[in-house]
């Protein structure tokens, strides 16, 4: 539980692999930090806006791009093998917590991200049967990091 106190202590976040397309859970997990009032910003080269029902989030290709890197916690939501170029990129800009999605690493993204970031939420763990998931256990993870997102609602 100390990752994900760690990753919620930033000031920012941002969703790798966000997505407009309602089923996908790019836009799920977006959705969630927006439903939170958590200062989010997605990440997706393809498309220049994610819109979700109340707000229209512009895109950055990368996490070199983020306004903040150093100040923000990225969550992944894509393939494996996009997943380790996106880190790659993410501990150059220097962004410190990353939470992988259930299906979104293999062995190689586990250990370059566990060498490179101060916290990694991973593979088995969390309330959910896949293992750690912000859906699932992100409520808990605001709690653990003294985050009362009910105060922030936008």
């Amino acid at each position: 539980m100390e990752a994900v106190k760690r990753f919620f202590s930033s000031p920012r976040f941002a969703v790798a692999g966000a997505s407009n397309d309602t089923n996908k859970f790019g836009y799920k997990i977006l959705a969630w930090y927006h439903q939170h009032s958590l200062p989010v910003t997605p990440l997706n080269p393809r498309a220049p806006q994610i819109n979700l029902p109340s707000k229209a989030y512009d895109t950055v290709a990368s996490p070199l791009a983020l306004p903040s890197p150093s100040q923000t916690s990225l969550s992944v939501v894509t393939p494996p093998a996009v997943t380790l170029p996106l880190l790659q990129e993410a501990h150059k800009a220097g962004i410190p917590a990353v939470w992988l999605q259930p299906g979104t690493f293999d062995n190689s993204v586990l250990d370059f991200a566990r060498q490179n970031f101060e916290a990694v939420i991973a593979g088995d763990g969390g309330r959910g049967y896949e293992g750690w998931c912000v859906l699932v256990d992100g409520d808990e993870g605001l709690a653990a990091a003294g985050v009362d997102w009910t105060s922030q609602r936008l």
